[in-house]
């Protein structure tokens, strides 16, 4: 036959349609041979319908289905009939019917394949990267698409109904100084002179509002030359919001909603109306991370009461210095071997951890192994973390409280993927609030915007922004799940002499200021 359109998709096709005459545009996906009957998976971004060469059909048809191999592009002409009770297949769409083929027409051809086309492959990924046409053809990279499009479409859904303009700001910019380096592209027109692409469109969201948009959104292309992340690549697309007139708790309930929409359409899942809300300090000192895993407890706890009746020097120390000890109770792990604790060591030292303590609690009570000779009497400390017999105590000191939080925190993180406790069907989210707003450069002995140079100050703190900079919180907030960050923003600085006093403390200059950002103080 010649080539006809399609009539239906391979993921359309019901009991109810037995008995029409179809055409299936599609691949191969799958193909039997069962005594001189031929069996074909034919698959579309649709779904998948089982085609059926009988042994009955003419020859040129039969011809064709024996030619046929996996990826084939083909084209199928056919009748729809119930398949018989004992072959019927629930797990599939389709799979009350299959079509009893009367032409085959190949459209294409395909040579032998780099590695299957299924649900998951286990092949490299510089192979999937070089065959990208037959990777993105897998169910798994079909889905990750819809996916992604269905998101695209719900944020657009819910924020349009929200009374928001969605605008489009320029890729093509001036570089200003911000997290990472810039690309830069250079100019034809104007010799020695480049154009930055954005690493977000931060300026430009600023000017939209002080121009009377009220309300803004894009989904933004951001581009950072920096090293790659296995959350984050050098491009990547980011949902861009900007309100006028508004607190932080306008900000946090409107995302709120948009996540509660977003999940709700795209995978059938309802969140709880509001998020957990953790200041920056209470996170680290639990967690020893501002993007804490929310799925599992094991939730760290201030050993330094428990430290004052043990004769170990480091804990002295690290007091003796203004420093932390952390404790972890790890349940039911005193059966861990002195290889898998030192794994954890290691983890701890990656964060500048001089080391990892430890103690076992035994059947009996006591406290066994590690440090636990430095302890002359072991029941207030079993009673003050609450363990109980057969777990594991995990403790770190550091001089550096930052330190000893951070190194812990970071073996809390392993042992909840090595013990299993991150169900990837629970979805936990947390606002981090209250960041702190510089950080200290020790390499250029100078104050740091630790978000960016425009987040507005915490009110309390604006008598007190040159004499003591490190303490104060700025109106910043993380939105984290499961031990990402998904979302970062902050109230910006809207009086222009609160904006200069902020660049002051970052090293700016008046003139440097003027230079770089003039353009947006004198806007405010």
């Amino acid at each position: 036959m010649e080539y006809q359109k399609r009539t239906v998709t391979c993921g359309q096709l019901r009991a109810a349609d037995i008995g029409k005459s179809v055409v299936l545009n599609g691949w191969v996906h799958r193909k039997r041979d069962h005594g001189g009957i031929s069996f074909i998976n034919l698959r579309d971004r649709y779904g998948v319908t089982q085609v059926v060469v009988d042994a009955d059909s003419e020859a040129s048809l039969l011809a064709v289905a024996a030619e046929l191999k996996l990826e084939y592009c083909v084209a199928v002409k056919g009748i729809v009939r119930s398949r018989p009770d004992t072959m019927i297949n629930p797990n599939m769409e389709t799979g009350e019917i299959e079509v009893k083929a009367e032409n085959i027409v190949i459209l294409s051809k395909c040579a032998t394949l780099p590695f299957m086309i299924d649900e998951t492959t286990d092949a490299k990924e510089d192979l999937r990267l070089t065959y990208r046409y037959l990777d993105l053809r897998s169910f798994g990279m079909q889905k990750k698409i819809r996916l992604r499009h269905e998101t695209a479409f719900a944020v657009r859904e819910y924020l349009v109904g929200k009374g928001f303009y969605e605008i489009e700001t320029p890729t093509f910019i001036r570089s200003t100084p911000e997290g990472a380096r810039d690309y830069l592209v250079p100019s034809r027109l104007y010799p020695g002179k480049f154009y930055a692409l954005p690493q977000s469109p931060q300026l430009y969201k600023q000017i939209l509002m002080v121009s009377g948009f009220d309300k803004y959104f894009q989904l933004a292309r951001c581009y950072r030359d920096e090293d790659a992340r296995g959350d984050r690549q050098p491009e990547f697309t980011q949902i861009d919001i900007e309100m006028s007139f508004v607190k932080r708790d306008d900000i946090l309930e409107l995302v709120e909603g948009m996540m509660g929409h977003v999940f709700r359409k795209t995978l059938g899942v309802e969140l709880p109306a509001q998020f957990v809300r953790i200041p920056y300090d209470e996170a680290m000192d639990r967690f020893g991370t501002d993007k804490p895993d929310l799925r599992f407890g094991m939730e760290m706890q201030d050993f330094a009461p428990l430290a004052a009746a043990s004769s170990f020097q480091a804990f002295h120390d690290a007091l003796a210095s203004g420093g932390k000890i952390k404790a972890l109770v790890v349940p039911g792990k005193a059966d861990y071997s002195r290889k898998q604790i030192e794994e954890l060591e290691a983890q701890a030292k990656i964060y500048k951890a001089k080391g990892l303590a430890w103690m076992k609690v035994s059947a009996e009570g006591h406290l066994e192994g590690g440090i636990s000779k430095f302890f002359s009497s072991h029941e207030p400390v079993i009673q003050g973390l609450g363990a109980k017999p057969g777990d594991l105590i995990l403790i770190v000191a550091d001089a550096k409280a930052k330190v000893a939080c951070t190194a812990l925190g970071a073996v809390r993180s392993k042992l909840g993927k090595d013990l299993g406790l991150l169900d990837p069907k629970v979805f936990k989210f947390a606002w981090i609030i209250d960041f702190p707003m510089f950080e200290w450069n020790e390499e250029e002995n100078k104050w740091d915007a630790a978000h960016h140079m425009f987040t507005m100050p915490q009110e309390k703190y604006h008598d007190t922004l040159e004499s003591d900079p490190g303490a104060v919180k700025g109106d910043l907030y993380d939105l984290v799940l499961n031990g990402y960050e998904i979302a970062s923003g902050s109230i910006r600085i809207h009086d222009p002499e609160l904006q200069r006093r902020i660049f002051r403390i970052v090293g700016f200059t008046d003139e440097d200021a003027q230079k770089k950002f003039g353009f947006l103080v004198e806007a405010c």
